[in-house]
């Protein structure tokens, strides 16, 4: 997302927005000088951030300053090698990724990674994986409402969607996890301005 900056990003890594400081007991992701490699590249040197309840925070850098890096980090893909990762003051760094969405982060990567072959519900269906036996319905509603041109498309495999609609997709795959924390990497890249301001919105 495009919120303004009150500072340059740092050479050795992304920045997190300024935002106002929440009450500690309302802290909800803690990162604590966080490193992660790639073999021997370092990607990530001493990241820490905190997200509150409720609280939205932009990451801003270059490419290759490890934004998306520092999203698969809490999401469970990339495990740092050194530091600390808590969500609600639970370690999480270190637990698979499938076990890190049942805690309550959803991640919504760059380049959307929507399964082409499926159809629009049952995309959305696969982000509900670990939720067995709990009706769905209403969550599925719910992303309809958000985002329309679904519900319009619900049938239609998703690899023949456009760039918008796949991005709307992925976001709302995300939502019915019904996450705590939802990771959104990338969400406008590739879209038209008036898409890009409809994500923005909804997101909002």
């Amino acid at each position: 997302m495009t919120e303004p900056m009150t500072k340059p990003a740092p050479e050795r890594g992304p920045t997190p927005a300024a935002a106002p400081a929440g009450h500690v007991e309302d802290v909800l992701l803690e990162l604590d000088d966080v490193h992660v490699f790639y073999a021997n590249i370092e990607a990530l040197k001493g990241v820490s951030l905190s997200v509150g309840r409720g609280e939205v925070v932009t990451l801003i850098g270059s490419n290759g300053a490890g934004k998306s890096t520092t999203l698969r980090a809490i999401s469970g893909t990339h495990k740092p090698r050194t530091g600390t990762i808590r969500l609600a003051g639970k370690e999480i760094h270190g637990i698979p990724a499938h076990e890190v969405v049942k805690l309550g982060i959803a991640h919504s990567p760059e380049g959307r990674k929507v399964f082409s072959r499926m159809s629009v519900f049952e995309n959305l269906q696969m982000g509900a994986f670990g939720r067995r036996g709990e009706r769905i319905d209403d969550d599925v509603a719910r992303v309809y409402d958000l985002f329309p041109r679904l519900r319009e498309r619900r049938g239609q495999k998703a690899g023949t969607m456009s760039g918008g609609e796949q991005q709307m997709l992925a976001m709302g795959r995300a939502l019915m996890a019904r996450p705590q924390i939802l990771l959104l990497d990338e969400p406008s890249m590739g879209l038209s301005p008036i898409l890009t301001e409809q994500i923005f919105r909804i997101i909002a």
